[in-house]
């Protein structure tokens, strides 16, 4: 009698196990998308980055493994205590990955919490070349751009064609100093210096006493080393005390499509960007562009299309690998290329660093744009190993392993 009473309580055991392995089986795979949904950059990420998570998502056909896969979102108010916070817990609760992660301060904080946990985190909105450098995370993949892209596109653009004396009007968080530090670099080496610079909190609104900083160091070039609604108010409130009328270069290093559409070609014209995306590039590019406009009224920046290839590749190497664990799913995402609309023959470094093409553009005065959000005229396409910091200068430690 004892015997069949062990039996059945194996086979109770046996039977429970089963049913938590299936249920584990169906748990979903969950991606969060932390990100500005509100505040000064909410119109780079914001909304339309959740709405590329869900597209991306949706075009993977909605399941990965047999399972679902579900998109959470969350706003961090450009605070890095919150960020972190919303991280931690999203990590705790199962999330497996994080996604966007706009602003810079807030992504290095949140790929330390990345590296705690051992948990991905798939960054488009941040800018910081650190990210990929001293403060690298094995779990950590760094998709679009970075400050070292941006300067070797638009301040050696600039340096190079006369511009040799800056002043910055620099953001007074980590974009922002990495920014300067980067460009700054570009244009010494290009045989141009620096004057001087001007720190401002984010979110500021007035950059009137910065602007006259600005004047009265006599460069030939101003630096906005800042972004979002911020470099949109800095460039009118320019306007005001003459600054290119006065013969100074106004140059937006970190500028986005939509802050030409809030700006206008008549304010915008002549503006150069480096950027990783323009909707209108080819047919791959806008078809993408078109379906995002569809939903969200307005033409994806590079960092939204960026969250939706990066989720895109990310799901595809948990397809590959069989497997959702982070470990086996980074080395598959650093094994596959990445081709998609927005990257060619890509490829996922050591150090967290998608290796891509960036393309430097001038925005169009009125008369050469022929529909809307046709503001956007190619420069120079710049290869991947001119764009991004080589492996072995940037400062990661993972560097000797790639």
């Amino acid at each position: 009698m004892k015997q069949g009473k062990d039996s059945f309580s194996a086979i109770l055991v046996i039977s429970l196990i089963a049913a938590g392995l299936a249920g584990k089986e169906q748990q979903p795979v969950i991606i969060g998308v932390l990100t500005d949904m509100s505040s000064i950059y909410a119109e780079i990420g914001g909304p339309g980055s959740v709405e590329a998570a869900h597209m991306a998502v949706e075009d993977f056909g909605g399941t990965v493994l047999g399972k679902p896969i579900e998109i959470l979102f969350a706003d961090h108010h450009n605070d890095t205590s919150l960020g972190v916070s919303i991280a931690q817990r999203w990590y705790a609760d199962g999330v497996d990955a994080i996604a966007d992660v706009g602003n810079s301060a807030v992504a290095l904080a949140v790929e330390q919490i990345s590296r705690e946990a051992k948990k991905i985190v798939l960054f488009s909105g941040p800018a910081s070349a650190d990210l990929t450098g001293p403060y690298c995370s094995p779990y950590a993949v760094d998709w679009t751009y970075s400050t070292y892209a941006l300067a070797h596109g638009t301040a050696d653009a600039v340096t190079r064609s006369g511009g040799n004396s800056w002043f910055f009007i620099t953001a007074d968080y980590a974009f922002g100093y990495t920014m300067q530090r980067d460009a700054s670099n570009v244009i010494i080496s290009d045989g141009g210096i620096v004057l001087g610079s001007a720190a401002v909190p984010l979110g500021w609104g007035d950059f009137s006493q910065y602007l006259l900083q600005a004047k009265t160091s006599a460069a030939k070039v101003l630096g906005l080393a800042i972004a979002g609604q911020d470099m949109i108010s800095a460039i009118r409130q320019a306007a005001e005390f003459s600054i290119v009328q006065g013969g100074q270069r106004l140059v937006g290093l970190l500028v986005f499509i939509s802050d030409v559409h809030s700006l206008g070609l008549k304010t915008a014209q002549g503006l150069l960007m480096t950027s990783a995306y323009y909707w209108d590039q080819n047919d791959q590019t806008r078809a993408f562009g078109e379906r995002f406009f569809s939903k969200m009224k307005r033409m994806p920046t590079m960092v939204q299309a960026g969250v939706y290839g990066a989720i895109t590749h990310y799901l595809k190497a948990v397809q590959a690998a069989g497997r959702d664990d982070p470990d086996t799913v980074m080395t598959k995402m650093r094994e596959m290329p990445i081709n998609d609309f927005m990257t060619h023959n890509g490829k996922l470094r050591i150090d967290g660093r998608v290796m891509r093409d960036m393309y430097l553009f001038e925005v169009k005065n009125p008369a050469e744009s022929n529909y809307p959000w046709d503001y956007l005229k190619l420069l120079q396409t710049i290869p991947a190993d001119e764009a991004f910091h080589p492996l072995n200068e940037g400062g990661c430690p993972l560097a000797a392993r790639g």
